[in-house]
C-alpha cells in the first residue's frame, strides 16, 4: 500500500512539485525491495514551505483556542477513518509486523492526538496572578523533525499540541520512513487545516534538516532522533537563538529487586526490550539483577527469547520483524560482535541472521549475562533487539550503574512498589516505569542528561511549544 504524493511536498494548503530532481528509494526492510521512491527537497524547497509557514502565522495564532482544537478534532477523525492504511504503510517501510503497526504503531498516533485534545481542553490558557495577566501564546514558525522508528508517535506528538498551541510549522518525516508522514499530511489537508499552517517536506537531515534548524524564520525546533544529529541541530539553531526541544538516546536501566518475582520481572523486560525489534530510545537495554540470582536470570531471560517469532511482517503470527536497513543491521552485527569479543556471556542470538532466512534486515534476539559497565555494549545505544544483564552487589551498586551512562531518558523497576518508590527519586531519568505499567500518554516524556532537553506528550508538550506573556498592571 504506497501512499499518493510521494513525489510532491505539501506546502502552503497544495501538493507541489520539488525543486530538485532528488528521489531516494523507499525499502521493504524484509524483502530489502525498493517499493517507492520519494522525492528528496534542497534549500529552495524549505525556504518556500517555512515561508508560507510565516505568512500563515499571524492568522493561526489569534485563532480562538477551541477552534484550533476543533480542527485537531477534525485531523483525528480523518486519521481515524485511515487507521488501517497508516498501519500497512508503517509495516511497509519499516518492517513492523503487522499486529504491532495496528496495536502499537498506528495506534500512538491517534492516542496521543486524543490526549493532546483533552489536556488542551482542560489547560488554563490565559489565568491572573496578583494583577498580572498570564497568557500562553504559541511561539511562532516551528520546524518539526521526526524519525524512523516510530514514525506516528513523534508526528502527533509534536504536530498537535503546536497546532493547539497556535503555531504554524514544517514537517520533515525520516526519509527512511517517509509514507507515513506524506499520508499523515494528507489527513491534515482533508481535514482542512488553513493553507500554510501545516507543511510538509521530504529531505535528508544533512539538507534539509540543516536548513530548518538554523533558518532566521524559524522559531523553534523539536527533534527526535539521534544524540549525535541532535547536537548537530542545537548548534545550527544556536545563532538565532531558537528555542531547541529534543528527545534523543537512551540506555534505560531495568533494575530488577531482589525481592520481585524473578520470572516476572525477567521476561517483562525481554519483551520490553525486544518490542519494535528494540528500536526503542527508551527500550530498557540494560538489566540489573543480584548477583545471586543472575543465573537463573539468564534462564527465564532465555526462554523469553524462545518465545520470540521472528519472521515476515505480514504474518499475524510474527512477533518481530527485521531492523529497518542494512545500515542499522550492520551496526548491531558490530555491536553483538564487540559483547562477544569483550567476554560478556552469550546466553542467546549472536551474529547473522535468523537460521533459514538469506533476505531482509532480520536479526537473532540477543543476551548477554555477566555484562559489565565497561562494555561496549553496555555503554553505546544498540537500537536493536540486543539485551544486556548485568550482576549487582546491592541496591547502591546497582543505582550507580545504573546512573553511570551519558542517558537518561527512562528507567524501569521491577519489585514491590513502596520499595520501587523509593529507588524511583535516585535515578536519573525523565521517566521511571514500576512494574513495566500502561503507556501513560499523559506522563512527561523527555530526558536528562544527553537524552535531550524538554518534555513531550499531552499538556507538556503544548507547553514546549509556548511562549509565557505577563500583561503586567491588568489588574489594577
Amino acid at each position: 500500500m504506497i501512499p499518493a504524493h510521494l513525489d510532491k511536498f505539501y506546502i502552503n494548503g497544495a501538493w507541489v512539485a520539488p525543486h530538485s530532481t532528488n528521489r531516494m528509494g523507499v525499502e521493504n526492510p524484509a524483502t530489502e525491495e525498493i517499493v517507492a521512491e520519494v522525492a528528496l527537497g534542497d534549500q529552495a524547497d524549505i525556504d518556500a514551505a517555512i515561508a508560507a509557514a510565516r505568512a500563515a502565522f499571524d492568522g493561526w495564532t489569534v485563532t480562538p483556542v477551541a477552534e484550533r482544537i476543533a480542527f485537531v478534532k477534525r485531523i483525528l477523525e480523518v486519521y481515524n477513518s485511515k487507521y488501517e492504511e497508516f498501519a500497512q504503510v508503517m509495516s511497509t517501510e519499516m518492517g513492523a509486523p503487522i499486529e504491532w503497526a495496528r496495536g502499537a504503531q498506528a495506534w500512538a498516533g491517534q492516542v496521543h492526538i486524543e490526549s493532546t485534545i483533552k489536556a488542551a481542553e482542560e489547560m488554563a490558557w490565559e489565568y491572573m496572578r496578583g494583577d498580572t495577566r498570564i497568557v500562553l501564546e504559541g511561539i511562532g514558525v516551528c520546524a518539526l523533525i521526526t524519525p524512523w522508528n516510530w514514525p506516528m508517535n513523534q508526528i502527533a506528538c509534536k504536530v498537535a499540541p503546536a497546532l493547539i498551541a497556535g503555531c504554524t510549522m514544517v514537517l520533515k518525516p525520516s526519509e527512511i520512513a517517509p509514507m507515513s508522514g506524506t499520508l499523515f499530511a494528507q489527513v491534515c489537508h482533508e481535514a482542512g487545516v488553513p493553507a500554510g499552517v501545516f507543511n510538509m517536506v521530504n529531505g535528508t537531515g544533512l539538507e534539509v534538516g540543516a536548513r530548518m534548524s538554523s533558518h532566521p524564520e524559524v522559531d523553534m525546533v523539536s527533534f527526535t532522533g539521534s544524540t549525535r544529529a541532535g547536537t548537530a541541530v542545537a548548534a545550527a539553531a544556536a545563532p538565532t537563538v531558537k528555542r531547541v526541544a529534543q528527545e534523543l538516546g537512551g540506555k534505560s536501566p531495568n533494575i530488577i529487586l531482589p525481592s520481585a518475582d524473578l520470572e516476572a520481572a525477567v521476561k517483562g523486560g525481554v519483551e520490553g526490550c525486544f518490542g519494535n525489534t528494540g528500536q526503542s530510545c527508551d527500550a530498557p537495554t540494560r538489566m540489573f539483577v543480584h548477583r545471586s540470582q543472575h543465573d537463573q536470570a539468564l534462564v527465564y531471560a532465555a526462554e523469553a527469547a524462545a518465545a520470540v517469532v521472528v519472521g515476515d511482517p505480514t504474518d499475524t503470527a510474527t512477533t518481530m520483524g527485521p531492523l529497518v536497513s542494512k545500515l542499522q543491521f550492520d551496526k548491531v552485527q558490530r555491536l553483538i560482535q564487540a559483547g562477544i569479543d569483550e567476554g560478556a556471556t552469550l546466553v542467546c542470538g549472536g551474529v547473522g541472521r535468523p537460521v533459514g532466512v538469506n533476505r531482509g534486515w532480520f536479526v537473532r534476539p540477543t543476551i548477554f549475562g555477566n555484562v559489565t559497565n565497561e562494555m561496549t555494549i553496555s555503554k553505546e545505544e544498540i537500537f536493536g533487539p540486543v539485551l544486556s544483564i548485568l550482576p549487582y552487589d546491592d541496591l547502591d551498586h546497582a543505582v550507580v550503574m545504573a546512573n553511570d551512562t551519558p542517558y537518561g531518558l527512562a528507567a524501569y523497576i521491577a519489585g514491590p512498589v513502596e520499595e520501587g518508590k523509593v529507588l524511583a527519586r535516585r535515578l536519573r531519568a525523565g521517566t521511571v516505569n514500576l512494574n513495566y505499567p500502561a503507556w501513560d500518554t499523559f506522563a512527561p516524556f523527555g530526558g536528562y542528561k544527553q537524552s535531550g532537553n524538554g518534555r513531550e506528550y499531552a499538556d507538556w508538550g503544548i507547553h514546549d511549544f509556548c511562549e509565557v506573556k505577563g500583561i503586567v498592571g491588568w489588574g489594577a
